[in-house]
């Protein structure tokens, strides 16, 4: 059915143009290449933890969205698009068209949200045909070489790390103003809130495209609406008698809506909005408006039910007659965003590629023809947020009004939009027809989880790696933001203090949360380990005081203070294997090993060992060659 090759997928990541050949491709294309005369722009907004009924054009009673709502009031928009209850995920199936556990990003931390190297993106892809690619905002995709944007086919990338500004891969002491974000892999500083910074950037590339009258794929990515909730007053203020919660949340929204608006406004001014097709989705159902509204849907984010992953879409493209409201009621998924907007760009996929999605160019499209689309098409989405994918865990199995939950719920949202109604026994053979397409889906993709995503050690491209606890593998939940890391998560009296996954037994020696790593050429290395961010130069045994808060519903992370872990030595696992201890003092910042790591895969775990004897995986560790 799906004759699935994985070596075919190896191959793919060796796939690309010459920096020649890219050049006169994109000569040939601008002079009427059979493919497109006039390549058209492409602008892709999408938002964090915004569901389905966080909109005005939805129905919500609360939310401000102008700009949306008259976008919707004259584009093609999709209402019954999918994608994963969560946000990596997502990011990962519509950058490459392929199922999310295919490509290794089935959770947002755990080193499961770093995209497999055999993976090529659809930014790749427009790249290699001529495109300028540019990323804002939230990538969650990969924080080290070579997972990041950069590294993926985008040239100009002005974003924050991790999953949202102020997670623990991001600058130390990041909050959604005046912050620090990562431009073409340099920290440089921001002034203002982070959603207008990221729309500054975008437009900038923009504007810089239009004049050099380059096609472009500007990629925009909200942080917001997700936590923590802050943004700038006047916003909130637009939510009288709200809990603090709710106005900001809707604040948040609220603001992305007035971006959006100057955006496009900016496309008009450059003269570039016929030709260009400007997108607006989602990532995931609501994470926080679902008890002011849900559009009758049951569930929110991390959901397997319909309101945790059905999201709004809206396409405009004038050139096309997509200006028009236009809507599809036929079942897609974020699988089918890479094929589609190759077919835009007038782009041929690679050979060696082949998409689990499909071109939804015949629904977005007023004048689209569907006798070519098929008459049952099943789609699976899953919430699984475990260091290894279980079968059936959290699982939508999707085929027209039919919605299989975990292999033992089935709802026909065309009569129940709410999925009040478990109908599994009186429609035996539509259960029947569900699980033999999941059983054979889950059989292909299975290999594939074994594929640890590791993060590559002594490339010429990456000389110094820097880790974080966000990508701890071996705990259920490991220090993510840095609140978290502030808090001493894993130590503290926490149960997880040596980072172990209770749900397994792991062999002597082999006990603690490791990072993958991947050494590209043996060598002696040094390992610096640290309680505390490596540029702060902190004794690690030392608490830390409380940064300043910002305007908003929640404390920012900076905001709380810093406990102290009193270090008393350090360990050195490789492996499961004990291969050094070091004492460690009061005033240190830091400790070093030096050790020889051979070519290969390894499991790296560093360990402080306090005074009252409990274990605790470092937060930070930087790894580089040994001088």
């Amino acid at each position: 059915m799906f004759n699935y090759d994985r070596n075919v997928f190896q191959a793919s990541a060796l796939w690309s143009f010459t920096k020649t050949a890219r050049f006169f491709f994109a000569v040939w294309l601008a002079v009427g290449g059979v493919l497109s005369a006039t390549p058209p722009n492409i602008v892709f907004v999408i938002t964090d933890d915004q569901g389905y009924g966080d909109l005005g054009f939805t129905g919500n009673p609360l939310a401000k969205t102008p700009n949306l709502d008259r976008l919707a009031g004259e584009s093609s928009q999709l209402l019954d698009y999918h994608v994963a209850p969560t946000c990596s995920p997502t990011r990962a199936a519509l950058m490459t068209g392929h199922w999310s556990d295919r490509t290794g990003v089935w959770h947002t931390i755990n080193g499961r949200s770093m995209l497999r190297v055999n993976e090529v993106t659809v930014g790749k892809m427009l790249q290699d045909a001529g495109y300028e690619t540019g990323c804002f905002g939230k990538w969650h995709l990969g924080d080290n070489y070579p997972y990041r944007a950069e590294d993926r086919g985008f040239t100009e990338v002005y974003r924050h790390g991790g999953g949202g500004v102020g997670q623990t891969p991001d600058v130390w002491d990041n909050a959604y103003f005046d912050g620090k974000y990562f431009h073409n892999g340099k920290v440089v500083p921001a002034e203002g809130y982070c959603t207008d910074v990221f729309f500054q950037q975008a437009n900038r590339f923009i504007a810089d495209c239009a004049a050099k009258k380059q096609p472009f794929f500007a990629y925009i990515a909200t942080n917001a609406p997700h936590g923590p909730l802050h943004v700038p007053e006047k916003y909130m203020e637009m939510f009288p008698n709200q809990p603090k919660n709710i106005a900001a949340f809707y604040g948040m929204i609220a603001n992305i809506d007035d971006n959006i608006g100057k955006t496009r406004s900016l496309l008009r001014e450059l003269g570039i909005e016929e030709n260009t097709l400007f997108v607006f989705t989602t990532d995931n159902g609501t994470a926080g408006g679902a008890n002011v509204f849900n559009s009758g849907m049951r569930g929110a984010k991390g959901s397997e039910y319909e309101g945790g992953h059905r999201v709004p879409l809206l396409a405009y493209w004038p050139a096309k007659g997509w200006n028009r409201v236009h809507s599809s009621h036929v079942l897609c998924h974020a699988v089918d965003i890479a094929p589609t907007l190759l077919e835009v760009a007038g782009v041929k996929k690679p050979d060696d590629i082949r998409f689990d999605g499909r071109s939804i160019v015949p629904l977005l499209s007023p004048e689209g023809d569907l006798k070519d689309w098929p008459k049952e098409r099943i789609l699976v989405t899953d919430s699984q947020r475990v260091t290894d994918p279980i079968k059936w865990k959290q699982t939508a199995v999707m085929s027209g009004p039919w919605r299989l939950i975990n292999n033992r719920e089935l709802y026909n949202i065309e009569s129940d939009p709410g999925q009040a109604q478990n109908v599994i026994e009186q429609f035996p053979e539509q259960a029947s027809r569900l699980v033999a397409f999941y059983d054979e889906w889950w059989k292909e993709i299975e290999p594939t989880f074994a594929d640890t995503t590791e993060i590559y050690v002594g490339d010429p491209n990456a000389i110094q790696v820097d880790l974080t606890a966000h990508d701890w593998i071996g705990t259920d939940d490991p220090p993510w933001n840095q609140q978290m890391i502030r808090q001493a998560r894993g130590y503290a009296g926490n149960d997880a203090s040596t980072g172990r996954d209770k749900r397994n037994k792991p062999a002597a020696g082999d006990d603690y949360s490791y990072w993958a790593i991947k050494v590209v050429g043996s060598g002696d290395y040094d390992i610096e380990c640290s309680r505390w961010p490596l540029e702060l130069s902190h004794p690690l045994s030392e608490r830390l005081a409380a940064g300043r808060d910002i305007p908003g519903a929640n404390r920012a992370f900076r905001a709380v203070p810093g406990k102290a872990v009193p270090v008393q030595r350090a360990e050195l696992y490789i492996d499961g294997k004990l291969l050094k201890t070091t004492v460690v003092s009061d005033k240190d910042t830091h400790v070093r090993f030096r050790v020889r790591l051979n070519e290969g895969s390894h499991r790296l775990s560093p360990v402080f060992v306090t005074t009252d004897g409990q274990k605790v995986v470092a937060y930070y560790a930087s790894i580089k060659p040994a001088k």
